[in-house]
């Protein structure tokens, strides 16, 4: 039976897989509409993120936020999570062993949330998710199938926060690329073609496996390299 996110929540809170666990105020699990079409990826909490118990609180949350709204949502429209739900120490980059306890929480919140359209913000989140060694600068202005959704790559509020910040290219990109992420909501969310869609048998449909469903190719973008193959967890 499906838990809720809210009970997963819980259970997390409590989680102790790996060494973060020693150090943590709490864990931050995600915020957000629980049955969102929209979710966001980042890679960890911060210092306040660690503090408050949600994601994106500090100033990159503020500029999360304000992009939200530029592009007529809220943070209460959409789902917020992290690869990790606890703070690495001096926000040091996350460890293999890390990233493989932590991993299950967010496949359960993206089987529980099933969102049409995932935001991955940041190097480490794209890599992460779309199992790629090519950077954000690359993969960013692109829409990636994967597993029956779309991937939108784009800046982590933080880095444009440190590199110059609304005077820079990248604040015009990132500006860019939340258009394009409520272009692809909106198609994501477009009606189907009764006539032309292809019938469903609900009965006799065979059940997708999360855990090994085959990766989708690239839509609307360069592919990634051929070694590159997609994450294959959700």
């Amino acid at each position: 039976m499906t838990r809720t996110l809210a009970e997963v929540a819980a259970e997390a809170a409590t989680c102790t897989r790996c060494r973060l666990a020693e150090g943590r105020t709490q864990v931050v699990f995600g915020v957000g509409n629980p049955d969102a079409d929209l979710l966001f990826i980042g890679e960890a909490p911060g210092f306040h993120e660690d503090r408050q118990g949600e994601p994106f609180v500090g100033a990159a949350g503020q500029l999360l936020t304000r992009m939200l709204g530029g592009i007529g949502l809220r943070r209460e429209d959409v789902y917020i999570a992290n690869v990790l739900r606890c703070r690495p120490p001096g926000n040091r980059d996350p460890l293999p062993d890390e990233i493989e306890a932590c991993t299950p929480w967010l496949i359960e919140t993206i089987s529980i949330v099933q969102p049409s359209v995932i935001v991955t913000l940041g190097n480490f989140a794209t890599k992460f998710v779309l199992n790629t060694q090519r950077g954000i600068t690359s993969m960013r202005g692109g829409v990636y199938g994967w597993h029956g959704r779309k991937v939108v790559p784009t800046f982590h509020p933080a880095a444009i926060l440190h590199g110059g910040g609304e005077k820079s290219r990248q604040f015009l990109e990132l500006q860019d690329d939340f258009a394009l992420i409520r272009k692809t909501l909106d198609a994501a969310r477009a009606p189907v073609d009764p006539v032309h869609a292809a019938p469903v048998d609900p009965v006799h449909a065979a059940p997708v496996d999360p855990v090994h469903a085959a990766p989708v190719a690239v839509v609307g973008a360069a592919p990634a390299a051929a070694e590159d193959d997609q994450l294959e967890l959700f």
